[in-house]
């Protein structure tokens, strides 16, 4: 039993967290570490040991609430105050990414099974088809590729152990190199002057209409917020019930991949986007986008909390196929970026639109640019599409190599 179980206890200790790291920014005595350690790190990683020693559970209604609605209402936010025109000019170095970090997932697996094939058992290569689909997309992949390979529930624990301690710890890396994008970048001789001009243009144009935040500009934000997103909920899920007895009749592996979840959010990207090309977008002078950040933040932590380091321990040689699988996902993107001169910001969302899908595509993003998370969110619904269909080839390529 961890001290802290109630919801409102870990809420408040979540919210503490992140209250404590940004004002820490702020104060002289951090100043060097930050230099060396992003803040956002801290943000992830506190709750992570504090679950790992007990503190917090790993497991919470408050962490369904959070993914369910504190995140809808962050990213809804989020896409409303986007200036979509300037952030299409990042070109098409970000697609090309997105399918190398792809590409990069297909690959891994087979390599890293053959590897440590002779310490495994026989069916380990369907929980690896499975983890596949996590790691091109998300959740809704993984159960959609289970299904499709028949992968038996004995290997399934192990797997979801190697899903949250390898792709989540890659995640706390790649928060951690933010900090050191510019010396990657000259390494990759990688312009990333494009990417400083659109972030600075976003951030200058939201200085330009900030003003004092009032009472009517907070909940006129909220109630927008969680007004969309409750919205794009309803009908996410009920066009999920309406078309998922056609599409699992007629086109199943289509289905496998639409979950009342993936409508939810490509609802809120897509409504998000059209909103921003209108008058609702002025509510970005009233703070829309750090009350929408702020929650993208508060959601970080959740995960963070989930991510129990004691899992590495439970299946040892398992949580090294992750690793060189992961490492293998890394080498094609890093390859990939130094042919094209990718900036390390397209690496890093590149990977995590794969690899953590849309609901933590759009942190990794802000870590880099503060000003990005809606390309992170664009990115990752790249990676709930590809997913399956990548994931099918990477199954078929594990079936292939264990027979």
């Amino acid at each position: 039993m961890t001290p802290l179980q109630e919801p409102m206890a870990v809420f408040a200790f979540c919210a503490g967290v992140c209250a404590f790291v940004f004002w820490s920014t702020s104060q002289s005595w951090m100043t060097k570490f930050y230099r060396i350690v992003p803040s956002v790190v801290l943000i992830y990683y506190i709750p992570t040991f504090a679950s790992t020693f007990g503190i917090l559970p790993t497991s919470s209604p408050l962490y369904d609430w959070m993914r369910d609605y504190l995140l809808p209402f962050s990213l809804f936010i989020l896409m409303v105050t986007a200036d979509i025109p300037t952030i299409m000019k990042i070109g098409p170095k970000a697609l090309i990414m997105m399918l190398v970090g792809t590409f990069g997932v297909v690959i891994g697996g087979p390599i890293a099974y053959v590897i440590f094939s002779k310490w495994l058992p026989p069916d380990t290569w369907k929980g690896l088809a499975a983890l596949s689909g996590s790691w091109i997309g998300g959740g809704a992949n993984f159960a959609a590729i289970k299904e499709s390979v028949g992968a038996p529930d004995s290997i399934i624990g192990p797997i979801i152990i190697v899903d949250t301690a390898v792709g989540y710890t890659w995640m706390g890396v790649l928060l951690f190199l933010a900090n050191y994008q510019r010396v990657i970048d000259r390494w990759n001789h990688a312009d990333s002057d494009v990417l400083a001009d659109i972030n600075r243009r976003l951030k200058s144009l939201e200085e330009s209409q900030a003003r004092p935040i009032t009472l009517t500009d907070t909940t006129v934000v909220i109630a927008i917020g969680f007004i969309g997103a409750y919205a794009c909920r309803v009908a996410g899920y009920g066009i999920y019930e309406l078309t998922d007895p056609i599409l699992s009749a007629n086109m199943p592996r289509v289905a496998a991949i639409f979950s009342g979840f993936t409508w939810m959010v490509i609802l809120v990207s897509t409504v998000g986007i059209l909103l921003s090309f209108t008058r609702m977008r002025g509510i970005e002078s009233g703070g829309a986008s750090k009350l929408g950040y702020a929650g993208l933040f508060l959601f970080l932590t959740s995960i963070g909390a989930k991510a129990d380091l004691r899992g590495i321990l439970e299946a040892p040689v398992l949580v090294l196929v992750g690793v060189v699988w992961i490492l293998i996902h890394v080498a094609c993107l890093f390859l990939g970026a130094r042919i094209v001169k990718a900036p390390m910001f397209l690496v890093a969302i590149g990977s995590q639109a794969n690899i953590g899908g849309a609901a933590t595509a759009p942190i990794v993003a802000a870590a880099y640019y503060e000003s990005m998370a809606p390309v992170g969110l664009l990115m990752g619904m790249m990676g709930y599409l590809l997913g399956n269909y990548a994931a099918l080839l990477c199954a078929l390529l594990l079936k292939l190599v264990a027979e």
